[in-house]
């Protein structure tokens, strides 16, 4: 926003805070206007390559005008700090209505929806006051950088950074995209769903899955009521991970006590139990109940899918073994470029994988067969338009190092 170079004699044109909130009220009572008229059909945000066309002619405009009219009392209000922060209190507001009320949540015929109040950052409302701030901010930006001056580098660097941010944030969002591709153990895919429109979209590589992996937190104890259908809780009112040595009572039912836990097992000749690897196991528990003295040992376990849960009677109800939450989840694959390049990788949450230009994420997996499950979604991501935005955010970085600095100057010269 313009310093006191840029700023208009009163009377004028309008210069004031009083001006500046009536003309970002009257822009976003307009935006609502459209959305009435239009029955909240809302914009669309133009896809490649009209976004980087309307970028470069909207960068253009705001370059000319505040070359060539920069002593304009209207073109100085434009690009003046009241202005400025009212429109920031303006993109403020709506931004707060917008993620305090349910997006798309409202019937078609509703006001809400008629207003696009559900889809607020796609209405005419938030395009037109982020517009209208994107040329204040560039008005402002051509002054501080025109002519360059090293004392306005702090500036520049930061409104400009915000800017860049800004701006392709918004016109990047049509090519973002955000897809699930299926894999199975044993197979390559390079076939892609979009998750709103479960579109098929085949992707420029594809990807074998290896190996998939759950790893689980340890099983814990249940007590079942058949009679009420629920679980009865313990006197500690804590649900212990089963492990050797543990023991869980039950205020007048009775208690269990852990003598023996496999994490991973499977019943051997003479029906015992016996330790095995892999997914072919299932955790089995010997427990020693006691039903008010009355003591016996037992087997159980949380099952599998060749092998049924074991559970045991504990007066009129079963002591059962519930599966432990899932801990991680990761898929080991081999990713195939179209040229025939492979990657071997490793997908996990969180910890994207790049490739072609695509992030790839462990996402899902069949959690109707747990640990079994054959099957590993993949999240794969591409957005061209990331590494303008993070140029963006790096000048406004680099800005605020140097603000920082300047001050740190100061104090050491004071």
């Amino acid at each position: 926003m313009s310093g006191s170079k840029n700023s208009v004699i009163a009377g004028s044109a309008p210069t004031g805070f009083m001006e500046a909130a009536l003309f970002t009220l009257v822009a976003i009572l307009a935006g609502l206007g459209i959305e009435l008229l239009s029955s909240g059909a809302g914009i669309d945000i133009p896809g490649w390559p009209f976004n980087l066309v309307f970028l470069l002619l909207f960068g253009g405009l705001i370059l000319v005008v505040g070359l060539m009219f920069r002593e304009h009392p209207l073109v100085a209000w434009l690009g003046g700090i009241p202005l400025g922060l009212s429109l920031i209190v303006g993109l403020a507001l709506l931004s707060l209505v917008g993620g305090v009320l349910p997006q798309n949540k409202f019937p078609p015929g509703s006001m809400v929806a008629m207003l696009r109040l559900n889809g607020m950052f796609s209405s005419w409302p938030f395009a037109l006051v982020t517009l209208l701030f994107l040329f204040n901010l560039g008005l402002a930006l051509v002054w501080k950088t025109i002519p360059f001056k090293v004392a306005n580098l702090q500036f520049m660097l930061f409104h400009g950074g915000f800017w860049i941010a800004l701006s392709c944030g918004l016109l990047g969002a049509t090519q973002l995209e955000r897809l699930v591709v299926p894999l199975y153990e044993g197979k390559a895919s390079d076939v892609a769903y979009n998750r709103e429109s479960e579109k098929a979209i085949h992707l420029p590589f594809s990807i074998y899955l290896k190996d998939f992996q759950i790893e689980q937190y340890a099983p814990k104890f249940a007590l079942y009521d058949p009679e009420h259908d629920r679980l009865v809780e313990p006197k500690s009112k804590l649900v212990p991970e089963i492990g050797k040595g543990v023991k869980v009572e039950w205020t007048g039912i009775g208690s269990v006590t852990v003598l023996d836990y496999l994490p991973s097992a499977m019943p051997g000749a003479n029906g015992v139990p016996v330790a095995v690897d892999g997914k072919k196991g299932v955790a089995f528990a010997r427990v020693r109940i006691d039903e008010n003295g009355k003591v016996s040992d037992h087997w159980i376990s949380s099952g599998g899918p060749q092998l049924k849960p074991l559970f045991v009677p504990m007066g009129n109800y079963f002591i059962v073994m519930a599966d432990g939450a899932p801990k991680a989840f990761r898929s080991d694959v081999t990713l195939i470029g179209a040229g025939g390049e492979r990657k071997t990788e490793t997908l996990e949450v969180n910890k994207p994988v790049d490739f072609y230009g695509w992030k790839l994420y462990q996402s899902g997996y069949d959690e109707s067969a747990g640990r079994w499950s054959t099957l590993s979604l993949v999240e794969a991501v591409r957005d061209p338009w990331l590494p303008a935005v993070y140029v963006g955010f790096f000048m406004i970085m680099a800005g605020n190092v140097l603000f920082f600095w300047k001050g740190v100057k100061k104090m050491e010269a004071a």
